[in-house]
């Protein structure tokens, strides 16, 4: 594949839109939310009047009829001023909506996917448990069958978008049996939100993210339908797999979008900042920080859409997805720390975009897959085992 990452005219006609709500819409609301600890109700509204919500998916169900780099391309762009928004996007689209795309049965499509792609009702995936972390594949939640219903009892942790006041559904990882060697079947399950045993917690104090909503979840005897197993029953690992491979390369672009947005306020304030009689920015030492940043954000950049591209055309991507992710969450937490340091003290001032940028951007190497599993992914596609 000849790797060429400018964009077709359509995608430059996404960037320039959503750049224009980023700086229009979401700048001058997300500062004050942000530090109250809110959701941002009425920009998630917009966002899915504009059909961000359903861009990689059929116009049949709801959707645009894009494609995850066109996701990636909206998920920057909205990260350069804020991720909080980035992340409900982000979540809402290739955790939420993106299992029962992939992997759901028609009356499932019909019932759930135009919905969420209207922005109407928001999706979460409950997969990370309190035990569990990065060992996905230790789930104990359980779903057991009694009729024609799944009982479901268990917990998760650290779920984006499961609480919110338009979350319409999560779908749980849960063990549905036993394999020959003792090893447990992990299967996906559908369970609406409001279904009775399903308890949402309060949210989490977090250090950014502060406008997503982020909770633990328990489930204490739940009763849904056989008819909610999403795709086969006991392919539920290998679909999170999956599932964590592509929102792997939307993380990335998100990271990437932080870590210019850190360059693009670095630059303003080293032109507008004055120190011993001129711009600091006419100092040397901080032209370097800014180069170096700026070199950053567009190596990432390319990381990203070299791995969407991959995806978009059906050519294996799992190395190049691992690969843009461990880049870009580094690259964002390096140019984060940069960017304070040159804003001085005001780069410790919440009221200043990078400071939010700095606390945002350390869960980058935490979330989706952690830098050390990225290196473990990288390293067995080299061919190396353990």
């Amino acid at each position: 594949m000849a790797l060429d990452h400018r964009l077709t005219p359509e995608h430059e006609e996404l960037r320039r839109t959503v750049e224009a709500f980023a700086h229009d819409v979401v700048a001058p609301k997300i500062g004050d939310l942000y530090e109250r600890h809110e959701f941002p109700y009425e920009i998630v509204r917009e966002m899915g009047r504009m059909g961000l919500f359903g861009l990689p998916f059929p116009e049949e169900y709801g959707g645009m009829g894009g494609d995850y780099l066109a996701l990636g391309i909206a998920l920057e762009e909205l990260a350069r001023v804020d991720s909080s928004v980035a992340i409900t996007l982000e979540a809402g689209v290739s955790l939420g909506a993106m299992p029962i795309h992939l992997f759901g049965t028609e009356e499932q499509k019909r019932e759930w996917l135009p919905r969420m792609c209207s922005g109407e009702i928001l999706g979460a995936f409950g997969l990370t448990e309190p035990d569990g972390g990065s060992d996905a594949g230790g789930t104990r939640t359980t779903a057991v069958r009694d009729g024609d219903e799944w009982v479901i009892n268990g917990s998760k942790c650290f779920i984006t978008n499961s609480g919110t006041d338009i979350t319409g559904l999560v779908t749980v990882t849960a063990v549905t049996g036993r394999k020959a060697d003792g090893r447990p079947e992990i299967s996906s399950i559908i369970v609406p939100s409001g279904t009775p045993g399903f308890t949402v917690a309060a949210p989490y104090s977090k250090v950014g993210w502060n406008s997503s909503d982020t909770r633990e979840l328990s489930f204490q005897d739940v009763r849904v339908p056989l008819a909610n197993l999403v795709g086969a029953e006991g392919r539920g690992y290998a679909q999170f797999l999956r599932i964590l491979d592509e929102g792997r390369i939307a993380i990335s672009a998100l990271a990437t979008g932080l870590a210019q947005g850190c360059v693009d306020e670095s630059v303003k304030y080293a032109k507008e900042r004055h120190a011993f009689g001129r711009a600091i920015g006419d100092n040397q030492a901080i032209q370097f920080k800014l180069a170096d940043m700026e070199m950053r954000a567009h190596m990432a950049r390319l990381g990203w859409r070299d791995a969407a591209s991959r995806l978009v055309h059906g050519e294996p991507f799992k190395k190049e997805a691992a690969l843009a992710k461990l880049y870009s969450s580094t690259v964002a937490v390096d140019n984060a720390r940069e960017a304070t340091q040159i804003h001085g003290g005001y780069g410790f001032m919440n009221e200043y975009p990078v400071a939010r940028m700095w606390r945002d951007s350390k869960i980058l190497e935490i979330g989706e897959g952690t830098s050390e599993v990225q290196r473990m992914l990288i390293a067995r596609e080299l061919g190396f085992s353990g």
